[in-house]
Parts: C-alpha cells; sequence; structure tokens
C-alpha cells in the first residue's frame, strides 16, 4: 500500500488533468499540434510527451501478453501453454468498471483497463492490485443518444510499444473527448498523454472499440458508432506517433456516415507490412460504392488505401445491416478470409486481389456463419466466433473456406489458440470452454463472473485471465 499511495500522489502532483478529468491535448490533423490546445469540445487540455532520449524500456519476458490476441497478426495463437486440466478459479480482482479489452502482462505485471476511464496493474499470480491510475470521467449512458455500455470509458485493449516501452491506452471522456495515455507499466505513471480525435462526425457518437496497434513507431486508434448506428459518425483510423509528439495521421471511410471500424481486434498487420481493417455498413445503398462494408489494406506511413474488397451485396448490405464490419480480418497464409453479419466468408489473395480497390473479385465464398469478434487462425485452419457458436473453417490451398466441427454456444467470445485447445468464452452464458482443436469436444470448462461482449480470454503460462464486468478473473487448470 505505500508503494501505491507514493504513484498516486506523484500523479496527482504532476498531473493536475485528473482533477478536471482532462488528460489529453493535441489535433486531428496532419499537422504538429501546440503544446496547449482546445478541443472540439471546448475544453482546454495539456499535452505530454516523452523528453528526447528517454532510456530505452526493460526487455519483456516470456509469458508477456502484449498486444491483443498475443501477436499484431490477431492469430490468437499462443506457444507454451500446456494441454487443459480440470479449470479452477484462482483469484479474481474487482475493480472500479467492466473490462471489456483484454488485459495485457508486461514484464510481470498484468494491466486492465475499465469503462471507469482507469488502468490498474496487478500481480499476475494474486490479483493484488500493484497500481491504479485514474484517467479521467467516462461518459454516462444518459448523455448519450443511443449505445449499451455504462459508463463508457475504456473499451479497446490497450496495446504495448517496444519503442518507448509504455503501454498505450484509449480513453473516452464525458467531455466526448478520446484521449491516448502512455503510462509505464511498472508503476501507471502517465508518461504520454495527447488527444486523438477522428476527423470527421460529432465526437460524443464516435465509439472507440477495436484493440490499438503498435506499428513502426506509432500507435493506431479505429473508430465506430455507438451500439444502434445513431447520430453523425464516420468510421476512421488515426495514427500517433508514440512518443506523443509530431503529425497525427487520419483516414476516415468516404460515406457520408457510419462505415465504422469497430470489430475489438482493431488494425491487423500483415507480413507485407500493411494494416488491414473491416468496415461495417455506410449510408449509402445504391450508386457508387462509398468505401463501407469492405476489408481496406492501408499504408502504415501514410494511411492512404493500397486496397479494398467490397462483396458485390454491399446495397443490400448496407440497407439491412449485413456487413463486413463485425469481424477483423483473419490472416490465413496467403489469404484474408473476412466474414461478416450475413454469414458469407470472403478469401482475398493479400498479394493479388488486396493490390486494388473495388467491388468483387474474391478468390473463393462459402455460407459459414454470421460472425462478430476476432477469430483464431493456426495454419489453415480459423476459429471464427458465430453469433450461437463457435465454427472451425479449413482454407485450402485453392482459397476455398470449408467448414468444419461447429460447437454451439449462447454467444460466443473470441477465441484463442493453446496446448491443442480452443479456449473460447460463452458469454451469453457465462462459461469459458477449451475445445479439442481437431473434433471440438469440450475437454474442460468453468463458470466465471458476468462477461461483457466479444470478451476474449488472455493465455500465459498454465494460467487464462479474462475481462469482467467487474473486473478481471485468473483460471488455472491451462
Amino acid at each position: 500500500m505505500p508503494r501505491l499511495r507514493r504513484v498516486v500522489r506523484v500523479l496527482t502532483v504532476g498531473a493536475a488533468f485528473l482533477a478536471a478529468g482532462l488528460p489529453a491535448a493535441g489535433c486531428t490533423s496532419a499537422s504538429p499540434g501546440p503544446a496547449h490546445a482546445t478541443s472540439p469540445a471546448g475544453s482546454p487540455v495539456a499535452e505530454l510527451t516523452l523528453p528526447p532520449g528517454a532510456a530505452s524500456p526493460a526487455p519483456t519476458l516470456p509469458g508477456d501478453w502484449l498486444t491483443y490476441h498475443h501477436d499484431s497478426a490477431r492469430s490468437g495463437d499462443v506457444p507454451g501453454v500446456p494441454a487443459p486440466g480440470a479449470l479452477r478459479q484462482e483469484w479474481r480482482a474487482q475493480l472500479d468498471g467492466a473490462v471489456y479489452g483484454q488485459p495485457l502482462i508486461v514484464r510481470g505485471t498484468a494491466i486492465a483497463a475499465t469503462e471507469h476511464d482507469s488502468v490498474y496493474g496487478l500481480d499476475p499470480a494474486t490479483g493484488r492490485v500493484r497500481w491504479h491510475t485514474s484517467l479521467g470521467t467516462p461518459a454516462a449512458r444518459s448523455t448519450l443518444p443511443c449505445g449499451d455500455i455504462d459508463p463508457l470509458g475504456i473499451t479497446s485493449t490497450p496495446v504495448y510499444e517496444p519503442g518507448t516501452g509504455l503501454v498505450f491506452t484509449l480513453a473516452e471522456l464525458s467531455t466526448g473527448q478520446h484521449v491516448l495515455t502512455g503510462l509505464d507499466p511498472a508503476t501507471g505513471e502517465v508518461r504520454v498523454r495527447r488527444e486523438a480525435e477522428p476527423p470527421r462526425g460529432d465526437l460524443h457518437v464516435q465509439q472507440q472499440r477495436g484493440a490499438l496497434a503498435a506499428v513502426a513507431g506509432r500507435v493506431l486508434i479505429t473508430y465506430g458508432g455507438l451500439e444502434g448506428d445513431c447520430a453523425n459518425y464516420v468510421g476512421a483510423v488515426v495514427s500517433v506517433p508514440a512518443t506523443g509528439s509530431g503529425p497525427l495521421l487520419t483516414y476516415a471511410i468516404p460515406t457520408s456516415r457510419q462505415g465504422g471500424i469497430w470489430a475489438p481486434g482493431g488494425p491487423v498487420l500483415a507480413p507485407d507490412g500493411r494494416v488491414l481493417v473491416s468496415v461495417g455498413n455506410g449510408a449509402s445503398e445504391n450508386g457508387p460504392w462509398d468505401g463501407s462494408d469492405s476489408v481496406l489494406a492501408l499504408s502504415p506511413d501514410s494511411l492512404s488505401v493500397t486496397g479494398s474488397f467490397a462483396p458485390a451485396s454491399w446495397p443490400d448490405d448496407n440497407a439491412h445491416d449485413l456487413d463486413l464490419g463485425s469481424l477483423t480480418p483473419a490472416l490465413v497464409g496467403p489469404w484474408v478470409m473476412t466474414v461478416g453479419k450475413r454469414g458469407t466468408g470472403y478469401t482475398l489473395g493479400l498479394a493479388t486481389r488486396l493490390h486494388h480497390t473495388g467491388v468483387g473479385g474474391e478468390q473463393a465464398q462459402a455460407h459459414l456463419c454470421s460472425a462478430y469478434g476476432t477469430a483464431a487462425v493456426t495454419g489453415a485452419t480459423v476459429f471464427v466466433p458465430c453469433a450461437d457458436g463457435l465454427l472451425r473453417v479449413d482454407v485450402g490451398a485453392d482459397g476455398v473456406p470449408r467448414p468444419g466441427w461447429r460447437v454451439p454456444l449462447r454467444a460466443s467470445g473470441s477465441p484463442a489458440l493453446g496446448g491443442g485447445a480452443v479456449w473460447v468464452p460463452d458469454y451469453g452464458a457465462g462459461t469459458l470452454l477449451a475445445l479439442d482443436q481437431t473434433s471440438g469436444r469440450v475437454l474442460a470448462q468453468v463458470a466465471t463472473d458476468t462477461l461483457p461482449h466479444f470478451v476474449s480470454p488472455v493465455l500465459s503460462g498454465d494460467r487464462v485471465l479474462i475481462g469482467t464486468g467487474t473486473g478481471v478473473t485468473a483460471f488455472g487448470g491451462a
């Protein structure tokens, strides 16, 4: 406890922004912002950046979990995990809000971000709180025109950025602002702070749900809308220098409204260095394609579109909310597999089709399931979280996706792979299951606390961590 009191005192004295709930500053254009600026919401905010010549970060450790689904390809495939045994709850950390994103594990500290705009450092063996940092005041559901999260604070999974050694989170505030913060994973001290707004739309309805990504010294942020698709939002990607200083890069979907980039996996880093995102339904239902209902390939150094795909059914998908934006793109060897709410799975050649833009031209398609969240991939096999179960899909050398076993669930979370098992939460039933990858047979299962939508487990050694409606729970037996 003395250590915790010391950290909180340093943050309070050194950063008076906490009292006002305004922890960031900056601008949303491609030019550097001033050290102090007025946000679009009209509230003055202070920007904090790393000084030149900051110390090199300490090395990470085996068993660390540094980004959503373990790696920048979002495979969810984790080496060094033992086969599942009898699962048992090891600890339960009750925090100040729900944990929708995955916890991270950085140099032996588990880091969880809550919807109360708090970030916690936990002992992964016991769940004991090592530090707690508040980043502001979240938005109450009663102040928003629609949505299903109350309060709305930090929804996305944070990311560890190796160049700075910081953990970055994106907090949504009661003022409507979106603030990127880089914290020291050992102490919770705020080292970088900057407002990172999307370039179009009304701030208070731009929800940030996709996991953050660290690419080439920058942090990538994706934006969508609130549940219910209300008000004026436009899907976007924002790229921020991890040091906090320098120009922001932005890209907005060229639709008049909507086109959210909200799938929980956020940006996917492809082997060729490009960034892939999936895009939701847009406003257009006829005429020229408006960039929505799509998979986009973006250049990481400019956010320019280098390739894109939309299905021929995009006008009807947009009209009936059956778009591709609900599942993070999956990298499967030379293919990108994408599945959306309609249930049709498409495979695209990463080196061929996704160097062109426009509608159609997929390698193959097959009816799979209405999919939400992020799939897990090992080799040519994809485990797809469906609205009502988990589906194994094998992608052939010809690019054809072929469905295999399917395990019914009330509401499938996003799976992870380790020890020959598929670890999948059923957030409808409040359980965590380990399934045999080959047959789908249930190897182990355990009851959990109430789970958020699209939740995904973290595998580290023989321990499984999962975010819950009240904090984080850890299970042993992996």
